[in-house]
């Protein structure tokens, strides 16, 4: 248990209420802790993966209607306190729940997992950095001719243009057109063992890796293989956040978000 799971939860009281927005694991993982202290916490999950797993606790689905709609139901819903654990990727939202938080006077916690490239175990991976998809669709022509593209369903347009190369595009949901003329979709959804992936790189004769700099365990170990394999890694950075507090642990969100209960509560 976390830290903050010490002993058998007792209920607090309903006026402290806590909104997790987010569908990854550490906000699946925060839901869970949250739960087991005795907190109120609604997760907020996109809707645009279909059977997404659910967290414990009570679960909505679907947008808010931008930054003032957010803080209309922030303020109806009497939300305490909100932790943006959405993708690394989820620009819109972040953008979003930094806006709708500050207008409906709620306090706000980033809780993001480390990049790949600013972790030391990941420092001899033959990175290629881009700041994005079409950058990254300019520069796998230079490097390989049969990509193993694992940068999600959307924008994969940035690609379809690639008349030369080969693709093979793995995401959980299946991808809407345009796509790369010579392409294979391989739908499944992680976490992934080194052994398979480095199968599937050496079964499909793939030369350069693209993926988005997500971080974390879950899909790590095509990571590991294309390091085995010496194979280049196209990396997309991360969008730039709004400026707000923010954690990398669940630990730690989960402590922030206990301490923002209403004094007298």
């Amino acid at each position: 248990m976390n830290s903050v799971d010490a002993e058998a939860a007792t209920p607090r009281a309903v006026a402290h209420r806590v909104l997790v927005l987010g569908g990854t694991a550490e906000a699946r993982a925060l839901a869970s802790t949250l739960v087991a202290e005795g907190v109120p916490v609604i997760s907020s999950l996109a809707g645009r993966v279909s059977a997404p797993k659910l967290p414990d606790g009570e679960v909505r689905i679907g947008g808010f209607g931008g930054p003032e709609g957010l803080a209309a139901w922030l303020t109806g819903e009497g939300i305490t306190a909100v932790v943006d654990a959405t993708h690394p990727f989820a620009e819109r939202i972040g953008a979003s729940a930094a806006a709708g938080a500050a207008a409906a006077g709620v306090p706000l916690l980033r809780l993001e997992r480390p990049g790949w490239a600013d972790e030391r175990e990941w420092a001899d991976v033959d990175w290629r950095p881009v700041t994005s998809l079409a950058e990254a669709a300019l520069a796998v022509g230079r490097l390989g001719e049969r990509v193993f593209l694992t940068s999600g369903r959307q924008g994969l347009a940035a690609f379809a243009g690639l008349t030369s190369l080969w693709f093979l595009i793995r995401c959980v949901d299946p991808p809407e057109p345009p796509l790369p003329p010579h392409s294979e979709v391989l739908l499944s959804r992680g976490p992934y063992r080194v052994g398979d992936e480095l199968a599937l790189l050496r079964d499909h004769r793939i030369d350069v890796l693209v993926t988005k700099d997500s971080g974390g365990s879950m899909t790590s170990a095509k990571l590991v293989a294309a390091r085995e394999l010496g194979l280049p890694v196209v990396l997309v950075r991360r969008p730039a956040r709004p400026e707000t507090n923010s954690v990398t642990s669940v630990a730690a969100a989960a402590r922030w978000a206990i301490e923002q209960e209403v004094p007298g509560t």
